[in-house]
């Protein structure tokens, strides 16, 4: 649609011509619930703008994506909408010096996550709206100037259906028929937001007094579902939102400026959560519906931490455009994590974000679509992927590393002046580096360019020589990098060194650090002195403590005494560090990934932190699934299907660890004897002792039954019968797409990407149960469809679908040079395609050549070493 994809050079011109002065909008949601007239279902949007021209009689535009417009004035001067509206921009000419528009839509609801999205409860009939924007999707709900210079503050008003609450960014009071809200700060339009309808709503309040003696008061909401409403422990949701309210006051010096915070936990949304000040949206699935472990806990809680982050990273300071979107995001996931260990219960945070966070960092920063931390972003198709690895994690492992490079007091004083001198305005790199280099004393240019401005990852390798006395004569770390990346970088990391410790009795002891040096590495090569004439080491880990984002490579000896002793390194940090840094040798092909899985059986039961259990789970799953040679693939998973069902039974009664590898055993179980103890679990004629079939274990256990033919449409229609929720619903279409049918698959494709009947979750669940990885031949004939329907659906779809489509499908499980062939053949015949959908394209080729290496590496090997 033309005018949809707003570019950098427009907004750029248009920010110099306008300054925003308000807004006033006025919805009508009563539309939401009854019975709809042909076609699109729609809601009445009256937006007010008043901006001021820095050029009067110039030309500008007003963004509004809907089916139509009833009427457009500007200046009392009415506007034929049929001449002025194209379907996505508004023209305005002849501007004055001060301008008043006004604009009457009729808006679209959405089924796709983006805009105003309405959810219908088949559980109890029941209707939910909320408003996704980010990028660009406000311009789904009301006619604005869509990009995130042009702040303004906001007034929201809107009428809804009887016995319906509507919140938005602002305090709401519901007066004569119309809820109205208080006005809003200057606030980019990307974080406005509304939520309205029958939400189960928890109210608590957070006081805090400073040291001048004044009392912030902040009322507290959370919200769900009805039908979620008795799983919903929003104690535990308000004591980490309090525990992070402390913390960030303490650390940001500047009081919270948004006044209420409401927590709202939605249906069917495309994302983690959403940092609308006031207002902040969360998938629903944060709220558990069954038993989960703590790493689902501290997960939920490092996301709320993080969106409260940017209440002031984003929210109070905002990127100008979004090539500084790491400005807020990389912010955020850093704070996210360093709130977490320093005002929480879940004191390890730091040992999920070395280990699952930055693996996100990693495979990003491989990818041919590897960018800089700040980014080139032409326009909002760029903007919307580049909420990415990069963004979110690699910068904010690049955070950590600048925290250790100009220390933690400097830093969080330079992030507070960063707050005052830039409140309610927008920021590029230059101005957080200026209030860092005044702090720090440190120059940043140099490290900036190195960070910030380059793409790759780093390799660090020890190199250790010992002297004729057995000690280490010297120590050195050798940086790498990719041919297509080459920047080396300066590191501050820990180099630590282990052995196993010998005990009174002669017994040998676990494995534990006895030596740690902090050094600076730069270049090629970098001796560490310190450590010369240091007892020669069984390990030598060179980013001990996970100070840098790097690659970590192992000399011969440190990998030979993993293989042999990896469960008995007793730090928990190191141990994790030590399984990123295998991952990554697997999925680089240095290490057979047959040789990962049988790490995996042999360490994994002894492994403590349970976030790094189930994500050794995932990548042991994904060696199996990518990265083996084809003809080990069957033994493999009988391995892993033995091995979980060992430690499965081993596992403390109604433990975590227990709950973890029963999933994991349903994950890879394919075998008679396994799938039939599947299905007693499901019936209850078997029993394990502690293990609680709940309703969502037992979808997990019906998913593999349903792959492999024993679970068939009855069984699963019976299994919704009882559990008849919207979670049931999704459920149950992701089990039967996965049935081994050639029928199914074709109506699941059909499904997708022949009709746009389904809402994005819907989506999303029939395409996860149509990829399995036991169904390589059934589903083959879908990738010359796939490359045949792809630019269609770009153009077609909204970009959620598009991308969901676009990645969801490509088939990686045909993994063969021919496929690999195939995708070449469509990139070289589709040059002029949108970059963002050859960028998905390109990514997915990638992964697909990685994996073809890595095969071609585990088929080479007998389970030998690797290093």
């Amino acid at each position: 649609m033309p005018g949809e994809n707003l570019s950098r050079d427009e907004a750029q011109e248009r920010a110099a011509l306008l300054s925003v002065d308000g807004y006033e909008v006025s919805l009508d949601l009563r539309s939401a619930v009854g019975t709809a007239e042909a076609g699109a279902r729609t809601f009445r949007s009256v937006t007010t703008i008043r901006f001021r021209c820095s050029e009067p009689g110039a030309a500008t535009f007003a963004d509004l994506i809907a089916p139509s417009v009833t009427a457009v004035s500007l200046n009392g001067r009415d506007l034929d909408p049929g001449e002025v509206f194209d379907g996505t921009r508004i023209r305005l000419e002849d501007l004055a010096a001060e301008n008043e528009l006004v604009v009457d839509a009729q808006c679209a609801y959405s089924r796709t996550g983006e805009g105003m999205h309405r959810f219908v409860d088949p559980e109890d009939g029941e209707t939910y709206l909320y408003t996704q924007y980010e990028p660009a999707d406000s311009r789904r709900v009301f006619a604005n100037f869509e990009q995130p210079d042009l702040k303004a503050p906001f007034r929201f008003e809107a009428r809804a259906p009887e016995g319906w609450v509507v919140w938005s960014n602002g305090v709401g009071e519901l007066t004569d028929g119309v809820w109205k809200f208080a006005e809003t700060k200057p606030i980019s339009t990307y974080i406005t937001a509304i939520v309205a309808g029958p939400y189960h709503y928890v109210t608590d309040s957070y006081s805090r007094t400073f040291d001048d003696g004044t009392t912030l008061e902040i009322p507290l909401g959370a919200m769900c579902r009805k039908g979620l409403a008795p799983h919903f422990d929003a104690d535990d949701v308000f004591l980490v939102t309090k525990q992070g309210l402390d913390f960030f006051h303490d650390h940001f010096d500047y009081p919270y400026p948004f006044g209420k915070y409401d927590q709202a936990f939605v249906p069917e949304y495309n994302l983690g959560a959403m940092e609308n000040p006031g207002l902040v949206t969360f998938r629903e699935e944060y709220i558990f519906r069954g038993k989960v472990t703590q790493a689902s806990y501290e997960g939920r809680a490092n996301v709320v931490l993080h969106e409260m982050a940017h209440m002031w990273f984003g929210d109070l300071v905002t990127m100008e455009w979004w090539d500084d979107l790491w400005l807020k995001e990389s912010f955020a996931d850093f704070m996210g994590a360093f709130a977490l260990v320093g005002a929480t219960r879940f004191k390890d945070g730091w040992i999920t974000f070395a280990n699952r966070r930055k693996a996100w960092a990693y495979r990003a920063d491989q990818l041919p679509s590897t960018h800089p931390v700040t980014a080139d972003i032409r326009d909002l198709q760029d903007a919307k992927l580049n909420f990415d690895g990069i963004t979110y994690a690699k910068g904010a492992s690049v955070l950590k590393q600048l925290v250790a490079y100009v220390g933690q007091d400097a830093f969080l004083e330079g992030a507070r002046r960063y707050f005052k001198r830039n409140a309610y305005g927008n920021t590029r790199l230059g101005d957080l580096l200026s209030a860092l280099e005044e702090t720090s004393g440190r120059d940043l240019a140099t490290w900036s360019r190195a960070w910030l401005q380059t793409a790759g990852v780093n390799s660090l390798t020890p190199q250790v020589i010992l002297g004729a006395d057995g000690r280490v004569a010297e120590l050195s770390v050798l940086q790498e990098a990719a041919e297509s990346h080459p920047e080396l970088r300066p590191h501050r990391v820990a180099v630590g060194l282990y052995r196993r410790e010998n005990r009174p009795d002669g017994e040998t002891g676990p494995l534990v650090r006895y030596a740690r040096v902090e050094t600076d590495v730069d270049g090629p090569r970098t001796v560490v002195g310190e450590l010369a004439g240091a007892d020669a080491p069984e390990l030598v880990l060179v980013n001990d403590d996970d100070l840098t984002y790097c690659k970590i490579r192992f000399d011969e000896t440190s990998l030979a005494t993993l293989r042999e002793l990896l469960g008995d390194i007793t730090d928990p940090l190191a141990r994790a560090l030590c399984w990123s840094a295998l991952w990554n040798l697997t999925r680089d092909g240095l290490m057979p990934a047959r040789d990962f899985v049988g790490l995996v059986l042999r360490f994994a039961g002894r492994e403590s932190d349970i976030g790094v259990l189930q994500t050794l789970h995932a990548w042991a799953d994904s060696a199996l699934t990518h990265y083996v040679a084809p003809d080990w693939r069957e033994t493999g998973g009988r391995l892993l299907a033995e091995g979980a069902l060992k430690e499965l039974r081993l596992a403390e009664p109604g433990s975590q660890h227990q709950l973890a590898w029963a999933r994991f055993f349903a994950a890879v179980a394919s075998g008679r004897d396994d799938l039939r103890l599947l299905q007693d679990l499901l019936d209850g004629t078997a029993k394990i002792d502690g293990l609680d079939v709940d309703q969502e274990l037992r979808w997990a256990l019906l998913e593999p039954l349903a792959a492999h033919g024993v679970a068939d449409e009855s069984a699963l229609a019976a299994e919704l019968a009882r559990d008849d929720t919207a979670s049931g619903k999704r459920h149950q279409v992701r089990c039967l797409a996965a049935r081994p049918s050639a029928a199914v698959k074709a109506q699941a494709w059909a499904q997708v990407v022949e009709s746009d009947t389904l809402s994005n979750a819907l989506v999303e669940a029939t395409i996860a149960g149509f990829t399995q990885a036991s169904q390589r031949e059934l589903i083959a004939p879908y990738a010359e469809k796939y490359f045949a329907a792809i630019e269609r659906i770009w153009a077609e779809r909204s970009i959620q679908i598009g991308m969901d489509v676009v990645r969801g499908l490509f088939p990686s499980l045909r993994d063969s040079q021919e496929t690999l062939d195939a995708t070449d053949a469509w990139l070289a015949a589709h040059e002029g395609a949108a970059p963002a959908l050859r960028r998905l394209v390109l990514e997915a080729r990638d992964d697909l050549a990685r994996a073809l290496r890595g095969q071609r590496h585990d088929a080479g090997t007998t389970a030998t070493s690797a290093g």
